[in-house]
C-alpha cells in the first residue's frame, strides 16, 4: 500500500511538472502575441530569453518519466499515463518554440505600420489558446468531450489560416513594397496553424489515456 501511495505521489509530481510547463508556455504565447500586436520589441526579446526555462523543464520531465518507468515498471493505465505525459510534454515544447518564432518575427517586422488588420491572426491566436486549455483539461480530467471539441476548433484555425494566406498574398500582389512585413505575417499564421496541430496531438494523447487506443481526431 505504501509503495502504491509513493508511486501515485510520483505520478502526481510528473503531472504537476507538465502543468507548470504548460503554464509557462501559455504565458510565453500570450506575451509573444501581445508583443506582435503592440510592436513591443523588448517584450518579444524577453520571450526568446525566457524559453530556456521551458526547455530545461522539458528535459527534467523526460528524465523523471524515464526514471519512473525504470524504477516502478508500471503496467496498463499507469504506463499509458506516463507515455501520454511524455507525448504531451513534447507537443507543449514545440508550442513554446512557436511562441519564440512569433517573437522573432515581431522583431523582424519592427515598428513599421502594422498590416495585421488584413489577417485573421487574432482569431487564430484566441482559438489556439482556448484549444490548449481544453486539451490539457481533457488529459487531467479524462474528458473525452473536450478532446473532441479541440478537433472541431482546429478546423476553425485551419479555415482562418486559409483565409489569411489568401488575403496576404492578394495584398502582396498589389503592394510589393510591403514584402518584408507580409512574409513575416505569413510565417506567423503558419506558426499559429502548426500550434493548433500540436494542440490536437495533445487531445489525441488525452484520448489515448482515456480510451486506451490511438485516436486520429483530425479525421
Amino acid at each position: 500500500m505504501n509503495a502504491r501511495k509513493n508511486f501515485d505521489k510520483n505520478l502526481q509530481e510528473l503531472q504537476n511538472k507538465m502543468l507548470e510547463m504548460n503554464k509557462l508556455t501559455i504565458s510565453a504565447f500570450e506575451k509573444a502575441f501581445t508583443a506582435f500586436k503592440t510592436q513591443d520589441i523588448e517584450l518579444a526579446l524577453r520571450v526568446i530569453d525566457e524559453d530556456t526555462a521551458i526547455d530545461n523543464l522539458d528535459q527534467e520531465i523526460n528524465q523523471f518519466a524515464v526514471w519512473l518507468i525504470a524504477k516502478e515498471q508500471p503496467f496498463a493505465t499507469d504506463l499509458r499515463r506516463i507515455i501520454a505525459s511524455l507525448k504531451i510534454t513534447s507537443d507543449i515544447e514545440r508550442i513554446a518554440d512557436f511562441a519564440v518564432n512569433i517573437a522573432k518575427a515581431t522583431a523582424k517586422i519592427g515598428k513599421t505600420e502594422s498590416l495585421m488588420n488584413i489577417t485573421k491572426l487574432e482569431q487564430m491566436n484566441e482559438t489556439s489558446l482556448k484549444m490548449l486549455n481544453m486539451a490539457v483539461s481533457a488529459f487531467i480530467d479524462g474528458n473525452m468531450a473536450f478532446a473532441k471539441e479541440v478537433a472541431a476548433l482546429d478546423d476553425i484555425v485551419d479555415n482562418a489560416y486559409a483565409e489569411t494566406y489568401k488575403s496576404i498574398t492578394e495584398y502582396l500582389r498589389q503592394h510589393p513594397e510591403e514584402t518584408t512585413q507580409l512574409v513575416q505575417l505569413l510565417f506567423i499564421s503558419r506558426y499559429l496553424e502548426r500550434t493548433a496541430d500540436h494542440i490536437t496531438n495533445i487531445a489525441e494523447s488525452a484520448a489515448y489515456l482515456i480510451k486506451g487506443q490511438i485516436y486520429d481526431l483530425n479525421q
